[in-house]
């Protein structure tokens, strides 16, 4: 069973819409850590779209599980890293106009970057995955990185499996599945995350060897129905099943 991590950007996302206070993202990950969420994921984009930095710093003194810093990988964003110690920084890219993170972090082609980057974080006792396409020379990059942990990028499988956009879900499933035990066998953890939801996330959570799921869009559109806590639980039942 893989662990869920809960991405609470939109919680965020709510409150930005009119500038106050409320709802609060940190309120929010109290409430999925006590339904049985194993992390809290938060993405603090350059933009500031959504979250704060002043919520990554509460996040840091209230969250009990596991703290995953979203975040471009830029000299700004590695500083704030630095300052904040999460137990976990994803590295992703990021492009102003986009409305949500559209594809895995080119490693192969910023490499030396990177690994800098990653190097840095290591020295702070902060682990580093690299969110990246279900591709065989991005996994390849990744390793030489020295990064421990990747995040691969589950957007095309999600497309295909609720709107049949692109590939065969199904094809995109095994490319996933391949990916993942080629990226075992390198020495990597594996994590994956990006457009997963209740109807589509029974085949990722059945990858062999899967450690994280990164979904937060989903569980906050229920949350709004049947709240935090439910939302999170029938997340955690579904991984369970």
């Amino acid at each position: 069973m893989p662990k869920l991590c809960v991405n609470i950007d939109h919680i965020a996302t709510i409150r930005e819409a009119r500038k106050i206070r409320e709802p609060d993202p940190v309120a929010a990950a109290v409430l999925c850590e006590l339904a049985g969420a194993h992390g809290i994921t938060a993405h603090l984009r350059e933009d500031r779209r959504h979250m704060q930095e002043r919520d990554l710093r509460l996040l840091r003194q209230t969250v009990t599980t596991q703290l995953n810093l979203e975040m471009a990988p830029t000299p700004e964003m590695l500083q704030f890293a630095i300052d904040l110690l999460p137990d976990m920084v994803t590295l992703v890219p990021e492009k102003r106009e986009e409305l949500t993170t559209e594809g895995g972090l080119d490693v192969a082609a910023k490499i030396d970057d990177i690994t800098k980057m990653v190097n840095s974080l290591h020295k702070h006792d902060v682990s580093v995955s690299l969110f990246v396409d279900a591709e065989l020379h991005q996994i390849k990059a990744a390793v030489r990185t020295g990064a421990r942990l990747i995040e691969l990028h589950t957007g095309q499988y999600a497309s295909a499996y609720d709107f049949g956009e692109g590939n065969d879900w199904e094809e995109e499933l095994v490319k996933l599945d391949n990916m993942a035990q080629v990226a075992q066998k390198s020495g990597l953890l594996v994590n994956a995350g990006h457009g997963l939801n209740y109807r589509n996330v029974g085949p990722i959570s059945e990858i062999k060897g899967i450690w994280e799921l990164n979904i937060g869009h989903a569980i906050v559109g229920r949350a709004a129905m049947v709240g935090m806590e439910r939302a999170v639980r029938d997340m955690v039942a579904l991984l369970g099943r």
